[in-house]
């Protein structure tokens, strides 16, 4: 039977049919030429464009003896759900949505974690709205993209939490992004917690900034899973390890060219260059191993979920780790 996480990521997500007719990543004809060529095929989970468009425009994959397809997801929702399909060997989000799929019962493990400084989360508010702090957000509604235990979830939680309020004093509704981006344009909403370029495009659309998730309101961590199938098959497992080295110097590279990589933003994504300005500055920044500090920090936002029923069963997070890839 499958787990009741795993039926929500389901439920967020589109069918599996439209998620691989979205990827553009190669299809049939890529995995022949592997074949041919003896070379692994790596089938990377995406979100957005965004490790794609870091890789290509740092040139970190050149090289590189193996083959990457992309499978492209507009949140983490569908792409869980796609790995849990077989359809991607590889995931990529925030650390909740990786617990919230370990959770469900999703066969992969963490492979590496992702830092940055959190302000790629935030809760926007449609100017005008009445909503001037977190303690106004009391009795609205709040839309949260993508699904259930998504990172922008945890940073209403846990903001909500500081300020004195509990989970159950606003109405969460969960909305994909592009969904909640369109009811955030239209008026139709006045609260919205979400991350990334949804957030950069609510803000463009006449929202403000109520809170982000820097100081700690979000821990910074992001994580690389990889499938189990995926670890159990050598090739891939070792091109696995390269890969996420590569990922590592491309992330440098972005981190400290911010204006080159915002171009890639415009050029790849089709974003304004305000929108990919504030991407390019929110971006990780570093490939860590699964270490005792990230643990730790982890175990804290599983815990803190687990307790407002949001993340069920709760997860161990060192138990869901391989660290054996990122030697």
């Amino acid at each position: 039977m499958t787990p009741p996480a795993v039926r929500r990521i389901a439920a967020a997500a589109l069918s599996l049919t439209a998620l691989l007719a979205l990827t553009g990543c190669g299809g049939d004809s890529s995995a022949r030429a592997s074949a041919e060529d003896g070379r692994v095929t790596l089938t990377i989970g995406d979100q957005a464009k965004t490790l794609q468009t870091i890789v290509a425009a740092s040139g970190a994959l050149k090289g590189a003896d193996y083959r990457v397809k992309w499978a492209e997801f507009e949140g983490a929702a569908p792409l869980y759900q796609a790995v849990q399909a077989n359809a991607a060997d590889t995931t990529y989000s925030a650390d909740l949505p990786a617990l919230q799929a370990l959770s469900g019962g999703v066969r992969f493990k963490k492979v590496a974690a992702l830092k940055n400084d959190g302000r790629h989360v935030g809760i926007v508010v449609r100017d005008g709205s009445g909503i001037d702090s977190v303690k106004d957000l009391k009795g609205q509604k709040v839309v949260v993209s993508s699904a259930k235990g998504s990172i922008s979830e945890y940073l209403l939680a846990n903001v909500l939490q500081r300020n004195g309020l509990t989970y159950s004093d606003v109405k969460v509704q969960y909305l994909l992004p592009t969904d909640a981006q369109a009811a955030f344009a239209s008026g139709k909403i006045n609260a919205w917690a979400t991350f990334g370029v949804y957030q950069a495009v609510g803000l463009e659309q006449g929202g403000k900034l109520l809170v982000d998730g820097a100081d700690g309101r979000v821990s910074g961590y992001g994580f690389i899973g990889a499938s189990d199938e995926a670890l159990a098959d050598a090739g891939k497992k070792a091109a696995l390890g390269d890969f996420l080295k590569r990922l590592g110097t491309a992330l440098k590279w972005a981190d400290t060219h911010e204006d080159a990589y915002a171009k890639a933003i415009v050029e790849r994504n089709g974003a304004d260059e305000s929108v990919a300005k504030t991407l390019a500055s929110a971006a990780y920044s570093q490939v860590l191993p699964i270490d005792a500090e990230v643990t730790k920090t982890v175990q804290g936002v599983a815990d803190l979920m687990n307790g407002i029923g949001v993340l069920e069963p709760n997860v161990d997070v060192a138990g869901t780790a391989d660290t054996s890839v990122l030697e």
